[in-house]
């Protein structure tokens, strides 16, 4: 068995005894990891394309009919989402306050 089946599966078991809101906020600590650990210009880069692409999803999931958070909690997701893109469109975004914004979503999630 390869190395990535092993990952594969060891995740998966552990996946199995976290609620999927446990899950969500794992993704953000998980990014926050790269953003923490961003001391070259190439792990910079890559922590910010992660962030960016949670961000995007987190997006998408906020305008999705379909999901069943109250539109208002939506509404001010999707506001700290559109917040965050504009930081990370600037030639230096701040990683404190990405870092700042996802540990606060994780609590989030963690929390409720």
């Amino acid at each position: 068995m390869s190395r990535l089946s092993q990952a594969a599966r060891a995740y998966q078991a552990g996946a199995t005894h976290r609620s999927p809101r446990a899950q969500e906020a794992e993704v953000f600590q998980i990014t926050n990891a790269g953003l923490r650990a961003a001391d070259s210009p190439a792990a910079r880069a890559r922590a910010l394309a992660d962030n960016r692409r949670l961000w995007t999803t987190v997006n998408d999931l906020m305008r999705d009919p379909a999901n069943a958070l109250p539109m208002e909690l939506r509404a001010a997701i999707f506001s700290v989402g559109l917040a965050v893109q504009r930081e990370m469109e600037q030639s230096d975004p701040n990683l404190q306050f990405l870092i700042a914004i996802n540990e606060n979503m994780g609590a989030g999630l963690l929390a409720g």
